[in-house]
């Protein structure tokens, strides 16, 4: 593979490191910052929030600047802003340093994105692609451990200077390879939101955000999930995040295969259903240790099992909009993880339960897969036109 690629895909790692980080640290940064577990939870929560609304804007927004020049400017931003959460003394100004961050971060991947493919061979540019996004699920996936890690030997703040310093390394690797780019042409928001007129794909965009928010519910507090029901030590629970970002890694394998042999609509309905059992029952496997790493894994594998089924079944329902699609459906992703990350924060302060964020991101999930019926019953656009004509 092309080296540039390669170095698009490690700084897409650096960068989407800041997002989940401090999902296995919130109790020590609440602490810390002197606010509720919920309330450090929203660190999650706004970042999402504004990284999925960002990156289409942004990328329209500066369509004329050349493309080595805007990535550089915004790892610049995001370096200051990694900076500025290590600094910050309250909580007020670590949120507004994550508002930084989740926007310069938005723009670099999204231009990872759309530069990987244009370096390449034409014959090449599906790899180009799936590199990067496999730089950006790893950061997803391996980014709480390795934050738990260096929590524990230096403090949560050190987690933000070591990215900042992963970052200057990054911005330096694009300076010395990356040639220079011209901006070509960029969607406009219009276009982009007119593309939300396929209901059929809004309700596969629906049901993948549902899904994430499910997740999230649990997994963005999974830190006081396993203090409090388990009684494990930062070590353990350091070990147990690091076995659940190995199963998500697998589940995207899984979720390909599985859309390969039997379609993936069959694949959608069967990883949603089983996703809200699973999430379900969580709890009730905390009485085993081993029963529960079993059951922990099976819920990992399915957490990222959905996203390969589900961007095949984006591309073959509306292969003429599939790029924008496929830039909504990472907005829609980015969704589910603040709504998630939210709506846990709520059911923590109003039933002071954590396991309690286990059944109610069950019940989310159960939209995810009202929303996937929705999708998969509703006859496609294309097919509309043809039946019209």
């Amino acid at each position: 593979m092309n080296f540039k690629v390669i170095i698009l895909a490690i700084t897409a790692v650096t960068v989407g490191l800041v997002e989940l980080i401090v999902g296995g640290i919130l109790p020590i940064i609440a602490s810390d910052l002197t606010v509720t577990i919920g309330t450090a939870g929203q660190l999650i929560t706004v970042f999402a929030l504004v990284y999925a609304i960002s990156g289409p804007v942004l990328l329209t927004l500066t369509a004329k600047i050349e493309r080595k020049k805007l990535y550089l400017i915004a790892l610049t931003i995001f370096f200051l802003g990694n900076l500025m959460t290590y600094f910050s003394p309250t909580y007020t100004l670590v949120m507004i340093a994550r508002v930084i961050t989740a926007m310069s971060a938005a723009l670099v991947i999204v231009l990872s994105l759309t530069i990987a493919p244009k370096i390449v061979e034409p014959a090449h540019q599906g790899k180009a692609i799936g590199l990067v996004y496999m730089g950006i699920s790893s950061a997803l996936v391996i980014g709480v451990p390795i934050g738990i890690l260096l929590t524990n030997a230096f403090g949560w703040r050190s987690v933000f200077l070591g990215i900042a310093v992963l970052t200057i390394g990054s911005g330096i690797l694009i300076y010395t390879f990356l040639e220079q780019i011209p901006s070509g042409n960029v969607l406009a928001i219009s276009t982009q939101i007119k593309a939300l007129g396929n209901l059929k794909i809004v309700g596969a965009h629906l049901a993948l955000m549902f899904m994430l928010a499910g997740h999230y519910t649990l997994y963005a507090y999974f830190t006081p999930f396993l203090e409090t029901t388990l009684n494990l030590s930062p070590t353990w629970i350091s070990i147990s995040y690091f076995l659940f970002g190995l199963a998500a890694v697998s589940g995207g394998a899984l979720g390909g295969t599985l859309s390969d042999r039997i379609g993936s609509p069959k694949s959608i309905l069967i990883v949603i259903s089983s996703f809200a059992i699973i999430l379900y029952v969580l709890p009730y496997a905390t009485f085993s240790f081993p029963v529960f790493l079993v059951v922990m894994v099976i819920w990992g594998v399915l957490s990222w099992a959905l996203t390969p089924p589900m961007q095949s079944y984006v591309i073959q329902t509306d292969p003429e909009s599939s790029d924008i699609h496929q830039s909504l459906n990472n907005s829609a992703l980015q969704l589910g993880i603040a709504l998630g990350s939210g709506i846990g924060g709520i059911t923590l302060g109003h039933f002071n339960s954590v396991v309690s964020t286990a059944h109610v991101g069950s019940g989310v999930v159960v939209i995810a897969f009202l929303c996937a019926i929705y999708s998969l019953t509703r006859q496609s656009s294309v097919t509309q036109t043809e039946g019209s004509k």
